[in-house]
């Protein structure tokens, strides 16, 4: 039997499980990878309200990154929670560095309404050493300035846009946006609203990308999935058993 790949997720902690690392987690092992996992933050939150948010100190989220990548080989790389651009800069620059590709799922906005990031100053520089970011249509407004598709458009001039259909008005739609080319994913399975669907959705497209897959099943893969744990139970807690 072969050896899963690693996988990295780099994201918060979410202690109710339904978002986060342990979100990806979750997701990772229904791909047959083997997670990896860096810390930035601890959350005081449940699948309803969001309370704050602890950030973990640069310095050591750093030191965590270089203890993973010394001693384990990764290819793909998923973002999450992250305390602003500076760092997430940063941590970008540090994983190029290493030949990896990155999927970053840009959380601006916490479904209570709680604002993560106020300051998108070099966004467009980071962007352009991104390989794909996942936002949805509240996070496309807030990245681009412009709503739906047509921010997703701005934005691919510098990376590939999996825009999720979260939040919109033709709820489910989902649309791959690169430079000249936009592909819609419709929905196959109606599900329930599930907190963390964007992290489920982000570490299934990061998997099935570190498994090969062309760019367009993956993205598939990754909806289907996500369909897959929306309608996995009526709560806000999806399963992810299969």
């Amino acid at each position: 039997m072969s050896k899963r790949p690693f996988i990295l997720s780099i994201a918060g902690f979410d202690p109710s499980g339904g978002a986060g690392v342990i979100a990806d987690a979750k997701t990772f092992e229904q791909h047959n990878v083997q997670g990896l996992f860096v810390l930035t933050a601890n959350t005081i939150q449940t699948a309803v309200n969001f309370n704050s948010v602890n950030w973990v100190d640069d310095a050591l989220i750093i030191e965590q990154l270089h203890s993973i990548l010394d001693h384990h080989p990764i290819k793909y790389v998923k973002i999450g929670l992250i305390r602003n651009i500076a760092l997430l800069e940063k941590l970008v620059q540090l994983l190029i560095d290493k030949d990896l590709k990155i999927v970053w799922d840009p959380i601006l906005i916490a479904s209570s309404g709680f604002k993560f990031h106020k300051e998108l100053l070099g966004l467009e520089k980071v962007l352009k050493k991104i390989h794909y970011i996942t936002p949805n249509w509240l996070e496309i407004k807030a990245l681009s300035g412009e709503e739906g598709v047509n921010g997703a458009k701005l934005l691919s001039s510098y990376t590939k846009v999996y825009l999720k259909g979260g939040h919109s008005q033709d709820l489910g739609k989902d649309y791959l946006v690169t430079k000249g080319n936009i592909i819609p994913f419709k929905m196959a399975k109606k599900g329930f609203e599930k907190h963390g669907s964007g992290c489920i959705f982000s570490s299934s497209l990061t998997a099935n990308l570190l498994k090969g897959y062309p760019e367009i099943k993956a993205c598939l893969r990754a909806k289907r999935y996500t369909e897959l744990r929306l309608a996995s139970n009526r709560t806000l807690l999806a399963y992810h058993h299969v």
